[in-house]
């Protein structure tokens, strides 16, 4: 089928992008060498008829009043231009062109395209090759994207290899602790090398076989410090403190300890029991008498009153928070806008809509010149400026509005980010139904595909990183698609279909392997049903 290519570029007058470009080039380069930039985003289109897209030249790809509307050929540069074109990676999801296939499949009424997108930037100004290769590493994350070509492919439509049946590692089982080492660092997995022994013991003496490469996947996924929070749960058993406001701090949890454990096997000391102290003291103080427990494993919540029109009703206020460092350094458009999307993702999973929400963020000084950045690491300034872009875009498309905004500088930062989102949901107590599943219960999974972005994404977060993370890590930053949440944000809301759901767990990072497992304590998954 033909393949149709058009061009669209901003009017001088609406080119807000280009011009902010060029002004983050001046930034980073620390130089005036380019004198001005165009942006121009490339759509390739397949499987539509001629007159559909012709309808949707003018309305869906370009705005008449705001853009020019090339046909084909891109526009030659000058004599003193070059085109720098990039596009995402196969396999990363692509807003863009996923909104304009749903555009085109709403108003032709037909079968929806295929569609994918690229940049152009035409650069102009007497630039060296390093200016040049400066200029690419600040406007490419090879995390995500790539050079595209300037040639018309013949076909856009990706062909995909039907997958065999994992295959089982022979001779895992024999291994001894020098395989295992090798076998750990080979396969790149995030568990310690003790949890990789336990789980050879299980297969050498339960099932008496040797594992696949999948099983090996999901139980490192599962046992991530990510889903498992084994961090968290470190024994702290020889603790030096040198302030002494810090040792008393210490001391006064220890001895809250003794008197909440009191008759029983207290739990060991860990960040994790001393992060849950203080509710657990509040609870055996009967001082928590508000809060909403239930088996399924989503945000905090607390049964409230509120006035609805004079009338008192109750409802559950719900709030969660979490952390995208590694995500957000790595990607950062995708990281920070996914940060908002998976704290939204919790109380939603609870029935809940979410109304408010709050952004902290730790970064080095954005201000210092590319040739100073760490290797190994995207200079500051663009995990600054480009994280603040993906959460406010995702914020915005969503609807929700933050409250509060929080930047903090400061150099430790430059070893890891921090990007924390905060959100605040609440929902009718009687919309929230909370039973237990029963055999013959239908597993429903709910909302976008996860496409080469985010396979990954728990083990990833878990491990420590080096200066090959960026390479590495491609396929490990799930793009946001806040449009679709945003759908089961309005479903999720309608008491009719809130009142159907039993037990409810969000697709985070773990995927299938963590969200379905939670929901019971035993099911059958059948693979081949997941889109």
């Amino acid at each position: 089928m033909t393949v149709f290519r058009c061009f669209v570029e901003k009017k001088p007058a609406y080119a807000v992008e280009a011009k902010s470009i060029l002004n983050d080039l001046h930034v980073a380069l620390r130089n005036q060498n380019v004198e001005a930039v165009r942006v121009l985003n490339r759509y390739d289109l397949e499987n539509v008829d001629e007159e559909d897209y012709i309808a949707a030249k003018y309305t869906i790809l370009s705005e008449p009043q705001v853009d020019f509307f090339y046909e084909e050929e891109a526009p030659t540069p000058d004599y003193d231009e070059y085109i720098l074109a990039t596009e995402y990676l196969p396999g990363q999801f692509d807003q863009r062109a996923d909104s304009c296939a749903q555009c085109i499949q709403l108003s032709s009424m037909k079968q929806k395209p295929t569609v994918k997108t690229a940049r152009l930037y035409y650069i102009k100004g007497k630039l060296t090759d390093d200016e040049k290769k400066l200029i690419e590493e600040t406007l490419i994350n090879p995390v995500e994207a790539r050079i595209a070509s300037l040639e018309k492919p013949e076909t856009i439509i990706m062909s995909f290899e039907t997958p065999e049946l994992p295959p089982v590692i022979d001779g895992f089982i024999e291994l001894d602790e020098e395989g295992l080492k090798k076998f750990l660092k080979e396969h790149g997995l995030a568990m310690d090398l003790e949890d990789l022994k336990f789980m050879q013991e299980y297969f050498q003496k339960i099932e008496c076989r040797n594992p696949t490469i999948t099983e090996v996947r999901v139980i490192d996924t599962y046992w991530s410090d990510h889903c498992r929070h084994t961090t968290f749960h470190t024994v702290i058993d020889d603790v030096e403190i040198q302030p002494e406001y810090v040792k008393d701090t210490y001391l006064n949890y220890l001895n809250l300890r003794n008197h909440i454990y009191e008759g029983r096997t207290p739990k060991p000391v860990c960040l994790m029991d001393l992060g849950t102290i203080g509710a657990k003291a509040l609870k055996k103080y009967g001082k928590l008498t508000d809060l909403d427990e239930s088996e399924e494993i989503n945000a905090c919540s607390v049964k409230i009153k509120v006035d609805v029109n004079g009338e008192d009703q109750d409802w559950l206020l719900m709030f969660k928070n979490e952390t995208h460092n590694h995500p957000t350094e790595i990607e950062p458009f995708g990281g920070a806008a996914t940060c908002l999307g998976g704290a939204i993702r919790d109380p939603l999973s609870g029935r809940s809509y979410v109304y408010q929400a709050m952004r902290v963020t730790g970064a080095a000084d954005p201000l210092k010149p590319i040739n100073e950045t760490m290797k190994g690491k995207l200079p500051q300034r663009k995990i600054v400026t480009t994280a603040a872009a993906g959460y406010s875009s995702y914020g915005n498309q969503i609807g929700l509005a933050t409250g509060l905004v929080r930047e903090i500088y400061h150099p430790g930062y430059v070893a890891k980010r921090m990007e924390v989102g905060a959100v605040v949901a609440a929902a009718p107590e009687e919309n929230v139904v909370r039973l237990r599943p029963e055999p013959g219960d239908v597993v429903i999974l709910l909302g976008g595909r996860t496409g080469r972005d985010g396979c990954g994404g728990a083990t990833g977060s878990s491990k420590s990183h080096n200066i090959e993370s960026l390479e590495s890590c491609g396929a490990e930053v799930q793009k946001g698609n806040a449009p679709e949440e945003r759908k089961l944000q309005r479903l999720f809301r309608n008491p009719e279909a809130a009142k159907l759901i039993k037990r409810c767990n969000d697709f985070g990072a773990g995927g299938v392997a963590v969200a379905i497992g939670e929901l019971a304590d035993g099911l059958v998954i059948d693979l081949n049903k997941v889109p």
